[in-house]
Parts: C-alpha cells; sequence; structure tokens
C-alpha cells in the first residue's frame, strides 16, 4: 500500500487505480483556487508523470534520465517562484518520453525509448555515487519495442505495454527469470493487443486494464490465468471497450469504474467490473459517462477526493467530477470541468496528487505543483 498523502505510482498505487483516498485538503469546493507552489527544469520535455513517496518526487524527462527532487520544495530549492535542483538522477538509453515512475519496497521502476524496462534504488544510494548523485539499474528486461508505457507494480509483479502490440508482466524483484550482471529479466507471462500499447496497466482486483492504439481498453487476468495458456503464457481480455481514438492514456481504477482519455479529444469513464453498459461475447462496454477536451489526451486522469484531474494537449490541466454529476448531463451523458489551468505546452503528462498537492508536468520543460491559497 501506498504510505498515507503519497502518490508512489503512476496512477498513485499498487493498484494503479489513480485514486488519492487520503486527500482532504483539495475538493470539489475549492480546487478552483489552486496556484504553483514549485517548479523544476530537466534538459527535455516532461511527458512523465510524476511519483511521490517518502517525501521524493521522482519523474522522468525526454532528456533519457530519472530524476528525484524534494516534494516539499526545500532541498536543493531557491529563489522567488521557488525552482529545485535534483536531489538525484539515473540515465536509461533512450527518451523516457511518456513512461512513468513507480515506487514499490524500495525501488524505482520506470521504462525507456531504448525497449527496456529498468529497476533503481528508490533511496538514491546503491548503484549510485558522485555529485551530483548519479544512478545505474539494479536490473533491467528487454521487451519487443518501444517503452513509453509506465510500469504498474502489484502482488511482486512488474506490469508494462510495449510498442510491440504487447503487455508484459515481470518479477518485481528481479529474481524469477532474471539472471546475469547486470541482471536482465525475461517475462513471466505476456498479452497481445490488436495495436502498439502506449498506454500504462492499471491493476485493481485482480484484473490488469490497458489501452491500445487500437482504439481499445482491454482488461485481462492479473494472475496470467484466465483466458491464458502456452509456454511461455499468452492471455486473451476478460473485456473491452472501444473508444473513438488512439487509446495512449491510461487507466485508473476508483470505486467501481475504470476512467481514461482517448486520441478523440475526449475523456471516458467505464464500468471497471465489465457488466453495466457491457454486453456480447467477448463483451464490450460502451461509456458511462465522457468529457471532451481542446484537443487529444495521452494525459492519464487521477481520482482524488470526488474530482478526477486529466491534462491534453490544449495546454491545460482539467479536474471533472468523478461521479460523472457536477457540471454533467445528457444522454449518453457528457461532463464541462469544474477547473483548469494553463501552462505553456501540451500537457502529455498525468497528475499526482498528494497532500494537497496536484503535480503535473509540462512540454515546456516545466513540472507544476498547484495547491490551495
Amino acid at each position: 500500500m501506498a504510505l498515507a498523502g503519497c502518490w508512489t505510482q503512476f496512477r498513485h498505487d499498487a493498484a494503479h487505480s489513480g485514486n488519492q483516498n487520503l486527500e482532504f485538503g483539495i475538493s470539489r469546493a475549492n480546487v478552483g483556487t489552486l496556484v504553483q507552489a514549485w517548479s523544476a527544469t530537466t534538459g527535455g520535455s516532461v511527458s512523465s508523470s510524476p511519483a511521490v513517496a517518502n517525501g521524493v518526487v521522482y519523474v522522468g524527462s525526454n532528456d533519457h534520465n530519472l530524476y528525484a527532487f524534494d516534494a516539499a520544495g526545500v532541498t536543493n530549492c531557491s529563489g522567488t517562484p521557488t525552482t529545485c535542483a535534483p536531489l538525484w538522477s539515473a540515465t536509461t538509453g533512450d527518451a523516457i518520453l511518456f513512461s512513468s515512475p513507480a515506487v514499490a519496497n524500495g525501488v524505482v521502476y520506470i521504462s525507456s525509448d531504448d525497449f527496456k524496462l529498468y529497476a533503481f534504488d528508490a533511496a538514491g544510494a546503491t548503484n549510485c555515487s558522485g555529485t551530483p548523485t548519479t544512478c545505474a539499474p539494479l536490473w533491467s528486461a528487454t521487451t519487443g519495442g518501444f517503452d513509453i508505457s509506465a510500469p504498474a507494480v502489484a502482488n511482486g509483479v512488474v506490469y508494462v505495454g510495449s510498442a510491440d502490440q504487447k503487455l508484459y508482466a515481470f518479477d518485481a524483484a528481479g529474481l524469477n527469470n532474471c539472471s546475469g550482471a547486470p541482471t536482465t529479466c525475461a517475462p513471466l507471462w505476456s498479452a497481445t493487443t490488436g495495436g502498439f500499447v502506449q498506454s500504462s496497466p492499471a491493476v485493481a482486483n485482480g484484473v490488469v486494464y490497458i489501452g491500445s492504439d487500437d482504439h481499445n481498453l482491454y482488461a485481462f487476468d492479473a494472475a496470467g490465468a484466465t483466458n491464458c495458456s502456452g509456454a511461455p503464457t499468452t492471455c486473451a481480455p476478460l473485456w473491452s471497450a472501444a473508444t473513438g481514438g488512439i487509446v495512449s492514456s491510461s487507466p485508473a481504477v476508483a470505486n467501481g469504474v475504470v476512467y481514461v482519455g482517448s486520441e478523440d479529444h475526449k475523456f471516458y469513464a467505464f464500468d471497471a467490473a465489465g457488466a453495466t453498459n457491457c454486453s456480447g461475447a467477448p463483451t464490450t462496454c460502451a461509456p458511462l459517462w465522457s468529457a471532451a477536451t481542446g484537443n487529444i489526451l495521452f494525459s492519464s486522469p487521477a481520482v482524488a477526493n470526488g474530482v478526477v484531474y486529466v491534462g491534453s494537449n490544449d495546454h491545460n490541466l482539467y479536474a471533472f467530477d468523478a461521479t460523472g454529476a457536477t457540471n454533467c448531463s445528457g444522454a449518453p451523458t457528457t461532463c464541462a470541468p469544474l477547473w483548469s489551468a494553463t501552462t505553456g505546452g501540451f500537457v502529455t503528462s498525468s497528475p499526482a496528487v498528494a497532500n494537497g498537492v496536484v503535480y503535473v508536468g509540462s512540454n515546456d520543460h516545466n513540472l507544476y505543483a498547484y495547491h490551495l491559497p
């Protein structure tokens, strides 16, 4: 489990639910008053989404690096407005385009466009040295395509999507199906979709949810058992849902609902159980409600205290009512935002909410933090 107030992975927790259920400061009533707390500049655009754990914010950059910053905006931070330098950084073999870090059991996992998944020491100690501090991986794993999907860590397994149209499952400890020096790992199981998997998986209640460039959202058995067979094991979906565009956004699962964005400029909410608005064999689902933005959505939603946050390539971060009620109407139901904030570039990054602060990256090279006045 995530610590109170933390956002340890893309989509918040080990389930990648995108639900910050310990956020009580920012609400639907006061979200409209958020202002910037601090920012940090990297050497490239920040499409990666931040993870917050034990007082540290982790984020990837297109400059091939993973960065760790002081979440409080104090250590290695100065100036007015406040700007921060990293506590430590780690270099991968290519750009960290959209993949976002996951922190679990003292390890930071992140994917890179060099076809690899990496595991680093979250404390910036093991395999780390120098001033400023830089780190080498604890272990890595190669997939069949470039990896802009963010890893999800649940029950000792790391799940990640790849441009080879597959979802992969690896041993989080870097032990099973792993060998060599430096250590490299092979998958425990995999599943094939009909297009590139730029989306990142969400794991909840024994199910892995992930989007694909074939315009669909998929649900697979997290254990690699139901609808799975062969050696090495491959899996077929439990259910799927179609949108009007490529699903590069990654699902968030909260309160029985799967939230996801699409390149058709829309944000969708589906029944996580594949029951309401779902039918057929194989099972397919229609949305519970949707919301339109001004451009495509690569960003993925975050849910906290009844609010859903998501970024758009129209340069804005949006907040919607998670229940699809306030500012929502019609049949099928559509929603308007409760609040929005404009940045200087595409908001392909996905927001993180922790301790009364909403964090998000922008393609203007900045990481932004919004809080109540």
